[in-house]
């Protein structure tokens, strides 16, 4: 049986220090995703909404996970990436720990070989298995970030700012400009990590500030 590990293909992009913020070049990747809103009085642990997003995402990507390693030929196994979360704010100012209305995409990174043949082969299984809008609303897409500014954030959400203030800093004093949707890539489990031990990727896109 093939074996795959996205994580080790791009280790550059899904292992940064925490110690420093890095600039990196994201090419074009496949991501199994869903867009949602959060209103302003929950959190997205307290949405159902999102829940059952993350969950149908879960969901398809360890369908599409057995429906390779299952094959009778070519066979491939590889491991579910991580949960990824692009975010932004209806009021236009994104603050992780502000309540507003919070606009987000949630992804999970796919091979290439899944098509979006075998990936709507994959929901109908899953729709088949747990009926629901959050399957419903899945979709196969590519996301192409290219440059952009990366750390790892250690500790719980409620201090992201403080990390994103010195990520804010870098972009200055190097003359780069935010653009886009700030990104976090969830490594730790809020249930079974301590708070203090998190880890969480925060990544945004970049361009050099004009003239």
């Amino acid at each position: 049986m093939e074996k795959l590990d996205l994580r080790q293909q791009y280790k550059h992009l899904y292992s940064p220090s925490a110690k420093k913020v890095e600039v990196v070049d994201v090419p074009p990747l496949q991501f199994a995703m869903i867009d949602g809103t959060i209103p302003p009085e929950l959190g997205p642990g307290e949405s159902p909404v999102f829940q059952e997003d993350v969950s149908a995402l879960y969901g398809i990507s360890y369908t599409l996970k057995f429906m390779f390693k299952k094959r009778a030929e070519n066979a491939i196994d590889y491991p579910v990436m991580a949960l990824e979360g692009l975010w932004a704010a209806a009021s236009g100012v994104y603050n992780p720990v502000e309540r507003d209305t919070w606009l987000y995409t949630v992804l999970i990174m796919q091979p290439d070989f899944v098509t979006p043949r075998i990936f709507e082969d994959a929901r109908a299984q899953l729709l088949r298995k747990k009926p629901g809008p959050g399957p419903e609303r899945l979709r196969l897409e590519k996301l192409h970030e290219g440059q952009c500014i990366q750390t790892m954030h250690i500790g719980p959400y409620a201090t992201e700012p403080e990390t994103i203030a010195r990520m804010d800093a870098f972009a200055s004093e190097h003359g780069y400009q935010l653009h886009g949707r700030h990104h976090e890539i969830y490594l730790s489990d809020p249930l079974r990590t301590a708070p203090e031990r998190m880890k969480t990727i925060l990544r945004h896109p970049i361009r050099v500030q004009p003239a």
